[in-house]
């Protein structure tokens, strides 16, 4: 073997003795210009729990401005997360902001019931809300939705001079007592009109509970449905020929008046033929508008600052699908309203709810992990606060741009899993602000009758 030439021997001493090169750090991502976006204009919350220092909900006073009427909406109506943040709301914006009412997508004749307890202490909140919101309304029976109900009274308690008030915005029940508070006016005021209502609503008035009830209903032939709801109709127009003059009786008129117009609502809701898409549609339709005009009547009736409980896919101003909803509650109450309106989205990540099997059958508690990326979810995850509020108009161009594009986002109504629980949405189009919680979990519903 022929030794080493003294130049190898050097380069071979020079490699041993120079340290090979450290290998490259791995390349940090560059942050995505969109979650940094929204972080700027994020403000985080404290809590979703009511009670407490409420400065962390200013950025979220100051987003609805002078709004006569604010739309608090939920991604899901089984949430806990969902209740107790809007209980804090109104509380802060009955304290702070001169709010005075709080509607709930329920029934307006529970919501009569509930504001009798309210305002003056009738009733027993916890039995009304068991009796009244089953099947349609098998949500709304909760825990949270009671303590709101009981805060409410224990607030008029101390201020009876400047009450809050209750009221449902919905007509997919009406108890008796909206019939009986019909008749009776027209027995103590117009006597010789009596015996021709009580002809018009006869074997109208529910003798059954609030569930059995609705189901009856459904199941009459679509014949005699319409033939309720012309009768309920003149019953309207018959009604609305006797104003009796003077301020004052003219504003109890004013009620009764509702009570019979949601009455016929409920008829004309139910007179579609529901196997039918485009009338299933039309009644989708017919119902935001009658939910509307629901929440118009009362805050010109009351001149009260109301924040409006309901769905995303109501309170916002764009359907989740427009061959189901075309028009919703949101957009029209945006068109008579304008800047009078604001509408406040409300997401999540994953967590938990409740929600019916898609038979409508039985209440289960259902668990979800994230969205998947291309969500809007997903990116909304990444900002860093676990409970945070961002005014859609004024955020960030980059967050802005991003808002205004449609993803799939999550919405779950009674029933789940549905077809479709995720629609494209453009939230930025959609709403004015937007409130985005991490995690959920299922409400707490009261025991079933």
């Amino acid at each position: 073997m022929s030794c080493p030439r003294p130049w190898t021997l050097l380069v071979l001493a020079f490699t041993l003795l120079v340290p090979a090169p450290a290998a490259a750090a791995p390349r940090t991502p560059p942050p995505d210009p969109v979650v940094a976006a929204l972080e700027r204009g994020a403000h985080p919350l404290r809590t979703a729990e009511p009670g407490g220092d409420t400065r962390d909900l200013e950025p979220l006073g100051r987003a609805v401005g002078d709004a006569v009427v604010v739309g608090a909406g939920e991604a899901t109506h089984g949430s806990h997360d969902f209740l107790a943040l809007k209980a804090r709301v109104f509380r802060y914006l009955v304290e702070r902001r001169g709010f005075r009412t709080f509607a709930l997508e329920t029934a307006w004749s529970t919501g009569v019931r509930l504001d009798d307890y309210v305002v003056h202490g009738k009733g027993d909140p916890e039995r009304i809300m068991r009796e009244d919101l089953q099947y349609t309304y098998a949500l709304n029976p909760t825990a949270e939705n009671l303590a709101l109900v009981r805060w409410m009274r224990e607030y008029n308690r101390r201020r009876p001079h400047d009450p809050v008030r209750f009221m449902g915005d919905d007509w997919g029940y009406t108890g008796p007592e909206l019939y009986d508070r019909v008749t009776d006016w027209v027995a103590r005021v117009r006597p010789r009109h009596a015996p021709r209502f009580e002809a018009l609503y006869r074997g109208l008035r529910p003798a059954v509970p609030s569930g059995a009830y609705q189901r009856a209903y459904l199941a009459r032939p679509l014949a005699e449905r319409r033939a309720m709801a012309a009768r309920t109709g003149r019953a309207l127009r018959l009604l609305r020929t006797l104003a009796p003059g003077g301020p004052a009786a003219h504003r109890e008129f004013a009620e009764v008046l509702r009570h019979a117009t949601v009455i016929d609502q409920t008829a004309t809701g139910y007179g579609f033929d529901f196997a039918d898409p485009d009338q299933v549609a039309e009644a989708m339709r017919r119902r935001d508008e009658d939910m509307a005009d629901n929440v118009l009547w009362w805050q010109a009736h009351t001149g009260h600052r109301v924040l409006l409980s309901g769905h995303n896919n109501h309170i916002g101003y764009r359907p989740e699908d427009p061959q189901v909803l075309p028009r919703t509650q949101g957009a029209v109450l945006r068109d008579r309203l304008g800047s009078g309106y604001a509408s406040v989205g409300l997401t999540f990540g994953q967590g938990s709810f409740k929600a019916t099997d898609p038979e409508e059958e039985r209440m289960l508690t259902h668990t979800v992990g994230p969205m998947p990326p291309g969500a809007n979810e997903h990116t909304l995850d990444r900002v860093r606060h676990e409970r945070w509020v961002l005014d859609l108009r004024i955020a960030p161009a980059p967050a802005r741009r991003w808002l205004a594009g449609a993803r799939p986002t999550r919405s779950v109504g009674t029933a789940y899993p549905e077809p479709r629980n995720a629609f494209d949405i453009a939230l930025g189009r959609c709403y004015d602000v937007l409130v985005h919680q991490d995690r959920v979990r299922a409400v707490d519903l009261l025991p079933a009758p």
